[in-house]
């Protein structure tokens, strides 16, 4: 039995979390079951941000997310502002450094939830039900749809929803949630977003210049522009409004995960914003295609190798009745063996690198050299002795003797 907590006002508290949708939509001609990333208040049962992903999502999901949901404008708005605070599972998305920082800047704490307790968060969770009864359902795609017995191919790709159509049909149904959906936790019937207007708490906005920029890192270096744009990760980002500024000190703000564009700011003036600038050369969706198969194909080597070598790894021995010795249940003979091991040596990087084959040189005489270690055997005011060689009682030799 699980308690309710007390009724609260609107932006005491959000709570946010992923859900995998069920339904496979085509991205690029392949067939995925996309990720939704959304925040609720608490109070309103509103929802107050979303993002959606292809795959599993990242902090740049839950970064996205808070920001539609902070921002009032428009398409975001009416609702959204601060949250008080705002209350996650152990999602290591929802808790790394990014998102941590983000919410700092404002002052917003995150409460992590302990382990398996998703009863604490119950109004997310009751909304990640309630898309998938009242809408995902009804999708095609839907891949819990009870199917005839023995047929188990899935819907051909053609007949799927394209990844842009999904996301506008989901956030329709959003919209409807908010504004004709009258949930039944809300009193007199209203909708979550009557219940939003009709509230009396002041709401705490953030002005759009600071949310332009929300959660962007910096990699700390500072550049130029040169006449081939701007270099980060080995690749040119050009811009037009670049034309002119050759030479200057600038400094790069990217979303995390995301390289395909980059914010340029002044060195100089760290809050002056320059332009966005843009991958060059970017390659074309046919290319990307084509080097897709190409992975997928050297992926698939690789695992069927790994497969090979794990089961020539494994030694089986046959099963005995009597107190033996176990026997191997496959031998190899001598030339086989020689055989693989010559070849094990001949991809073995280490050993073909001959590390002996050309001594190294005598360090040049400027070069610093370390001094020899004193002897430990000396004291501190004492004068160093002679060695006397003998036997171990320490006596001299007889020929020292009789000199």
């Amino acid at each position: 039995m699980f308690g309710k907590r007390p009724p609260t006002y609107r932006n005491a508290c959000w709570e946010g979390d992923h859900k995998r949708v069920p339904v496979r939509v085509d991205v690029e001609g392949q067939a995925v079951c996309p990720w939704v990333t959304w925040f609720i208040d608490v109070a309103t049962k509103v929802i107050v941000g979303v993002a959606v992903t292809p795959h599993e999502p990242a902090r740049d999901a839950v970064l996205a997310a808070l920001r539609t949901g902070i921002s009032r404008a428009g398409p975001y708005g009416p609702c959204g502002g601060l949250p008080g605070r705002v209350r996650v599972d152990r999602g290591k998305e929802f808790l790394c450094k990014a998102v941590s920082r983000a919410l700092g800047g404002f002052a917003v704490p995150v409460e992590d939830l302990p382990a398996y307790t998703p009863y604490r968060k119950g109004t997310i969770e009751a909304l990640n039900s309630a898309v998938e009864e009242m809408f995902l359902v009804s999708l095609p795609g839907y891949t819990r749809r009870a199917r005839p017995v023995g047929v188990h191919r899935p819907d051909e790709v053609g007949d799927l929803l394209s990844f842009a159509d999904f996301v506008e049909v989901l956030l329709d149904w959003v919209r409807w949630w908010n504004t004709g959906h009258r949930p039944s936790g809300l009193a007199s019937g209203l909708t979550p977003m009557a219940a939003w207007e009709a509230d009396p708490t002041p709401v705490e906005d953030v002005p759009e210049e600071q949310l332009a920029f929300f959660a962007l890192e910096d990699d700390g270096r500072v550049r130029k522009i040169s006449t081939s744009g701007v270099r980060w990760r080995r690749r040119f980002y050009i811009a037009p409004w670049m034309v002119g500024h050759v030479g200057t000190r600038i400094r790069l703000r990217y979303l995390p995960h995301y390289d395909g564009q980059v914010e340029v700011f002044s060195a100089e003036h760290r809050d002056r914003h320059l332009g966005t600038a843009y991958l060059a050369e970017e390659a074309t969706l046919e290319q990307r295609r084509a080097l897709a198969s190409v992975r997928e194909r050297k992926a698939r080597a690789l695992k069927a190798d790994l497969k090979a070598a794990e089961k020539q790894r494994r030694t089986r021995y046959t099963a005995t009745t009597t107190p033996d010795v176990p026997r191997p249940r496959r031998a190899v003979t001598g030339q086989q063996a020689q055989a693989e091991i010559a070849r094990g040596k001949a991809t073995d990087l280490a050993a073909r690198a001959l590390p002996d084959l050309i001594p190294p040189r005598d360090p040049p005489a400027d070069w610093a050299r370390p001094h020899p270690a004193p002897d430990a055997r000396l004291r501190p005011g004492t004068a160093p002795q002679p060695p006397v060689s003998g036997d171990a009682t320490g006596t001299a030799p007889a020929s020292q003797t009789e000199e």
